[in-house]
């Protein structure tokens, strides 16, 4: 599994858990852990998928929106 898809599924786990602990009114003292520890765990999450060594094979203008391969960028009207 390559690095950033952990740090994905580890952030979501934690926002889950916290969530969750707030639903059934858990103990106060984890509650605040899971909070304070959201933006560590957030800029760790970000790094790792800024640094991801992913290689993409089309430029913005040949692929606009990668979730539709018919999709191409308009172009802008002077």
């Amino acid at each position: 599994m390559k690095n950033y898809l952990a740090a994905v599924g580890i952030v979501t786990g934690v926002l889950i858990i916290f969530v969750t602990a707030i639903q059934f009114n858990l103990n106060m003292f984890l509650i605040w852990i899971l909070f304070l520890s959201g933006p560590i765990l957030i800029c760790w999450m970000v790094w790792s998928v800024l640094i991801a060594d992913v290689v993409v094979n089309e430029t913005f203008e040949e692929q606009w929106y990668q979730d539709e391969p018919g999709m191409l960028r308009m172009p802008e009207e002077d």
